[in-house]
């Protein structure tokens, strides 16, 4: 598959690491020199400096034996440009980083016909994650796969967890009535993820994934040493685009929603606009401004505004006010490793989510579903079993399954199945399979 990316920004290079796991025929087109400079010396791809508006340029990388071009540059006039030439110029579909909410709601204009065949928002994404990660707040990390049916949950184990100390095969015995799979940890001080066999013991301070059933999720609570958390009153922090719709989606699911913005015309905006939201002119970096809207009867703190630094550290405070669940927009790579180490519970990165979600309209039919863990160099896929698909010759225990990887769940006809040693997969099945980089392809081959 020949992919062009326009833009070397975090989307674009995120989607171009994982697209050279795969061996794609991967082109990346940027005007910073730098940028593809790095890029061409971590990850084997093909770069080409310039505007990727430029149909000259466009036509002497061979957009027209493209199978997909990708508009990821911060500008969406620029993404949505592109995709246009792209498509008049013969490329077999694109996929466009559009931020207007009007363009993605839109049911009276039919993009497609201007050559945009997917839009996506980061923004949106952003909200989503946040409106989930609230949903399930006692843990840092979660994903849902086919409406819920299964679960990954990610959370540190503290001295409190029962399991702390135990093996994976022990606390197995130890919970046999409670149906949960550890998929990965990742181990402080370690850059390496963990994925564990029966004789991996928990340790204080691993950040553990779990994938679950449905059924099994209020049974974890005991497991991990976690108490459910009632969350109805939310503090954001940051009236832009994500604090906008997070304030948005969470009013409509009946939370209690403060809203602080430092601009005062774009905070008397808002309180137009979000009429069930308390929106407040003032920097939410104000200890006194905090202590007079509340902040020690917050049950959730969400930092969003454009400062990483001002995210992690508001956060910070909102904790040491007795806050129970704190969200931080994390926009500097080189700070996600480190936020939750030092005691953020959650955070958020648009970019990475943006290009995994990007990367599910890129892979073969077998792939439903994708989904990136924060903190950890690896994925988790959800595949359905393809007739004559390898996997489906032998029970599990019996498959040349690659040790960097590890199923997580099976649905069969929407009801969740445990992956034991003796399931056999049948077509149709769902499987989710969390996955180190180095062992995509070996799996990928299983389920064709």
């Amino acid at each position: 598959m020949k992919i062009i990316i326009a833009g070397a920004g975090d989307v674009g290079f995120h989607l171009a690491k994982l697209l050279s796991y795969e061996s794609q025929d991967t082109y990346i087109i940027d005007f910073d020199g730098a940028k593809l400079d790095y890029l061409n010396s971590h990850l084997d791809v093909i770069t080409k400096k310039g505007d990727a508006t430029s149909i000259k340029l466009l036509k002497e990388i061979g957009i027209d034996s493209a199978d997909l071009l990708i508009a990821v540059t911060d500008s969406q006039n620029t993404n949505f440009t592109i995709s246009v030439i792209g498509k008049s110029l013969g490329v077999k579909k694109t996929i466009a980083r559009i931020d207007n909410p009007e363009f993605l709601n839109n049911c009276e204009v039919d993009f497609t016909k201007f050559g945009l065949d997917f839009m996506i928002s980061p923004q949106e994404l952003a909200a989503n994650e946040i409106k989930m990660l609230l949903n399930q707040s006692s843990f840092n990390d979660t994903v849902a796969f086919e409406s819920g049916i299964f679960n990954v949950l990610g959370t540190p184990l503290t001295y409190k967890s029962p399991i702390v100390d135990l093996t994976v095969k022990e606390a197995k015995q130890k919970f046999a009535d409670v149906d949960f799979i550890t998929i990965a940890i990742k181990r402080q001080g370690e850059s390496q993820t963990i994925i564990p066999r029966g004789n991996t013991v928990y340790e204080i301070g691993d950040q553990v994934y779990f994938c679950v059933p449905n059924y099994s999720m209020k049974d974890l609570y005991p497991i991990t040493g976690k108490k459910r958390l009632n969350i109805k009153n939310v503090m954001i922090l940051g009236g832009g685009s994500i604090g906008e719709k997070t304030a948005r989606k969470l009013c409509k699911d009946n939370f209690r929603v403060k809203l602080i913005e430092k601009k005062k015309d774009k905070a008397e905006l808002l309180a137009e606009q979000l009429s069930d939201t308390l929106v407040i002119n003032g920097d939410g970096r104000d200890l006194e401004l905090l202590e007079e809207e509340n902040i020690r009867e917050t049950d959730a703190f969400i930092a969003v505004t454009g400062n990483s630094e001002t995210n992690i550290m508001s956060c910070l405070v909102a904790k040491s006010k007795g806050v129970k669940k704190t969200v931080a927009l994390v926009e500097n790579m080189d700070y996600i490793d480190i936020s939750q180490t030092i005691g953020i519970q959650s955070l958020i990165n648009k970019k990475l989510l943006a290009a995994s979600n990007i990367f599910r309209h890129i892979r073969k039919g077998e792939i439903l579903d994708l989904a990136n863990l924060h903190n950890v160099d690896a994925e988790v896929f959800e595949f359905e079993v393809q007739k004559g698909a390898k996997v489906a010759e032998h029970p599990i225990k019996d498959l040349r399954f690659p040790r960097e990887a590890v199923f997580g769940g099976l649905i069969r006809n929407e009801k969740a199945i445990m992956p034991t040693g003796n399931v056999q997969f049948q077509i149709g099945d769902k499987v989710i399979v969390f996955c180190l980089p180095e062992a995509i392809s070996g799996v990928e081959r299983l389920f064709k």
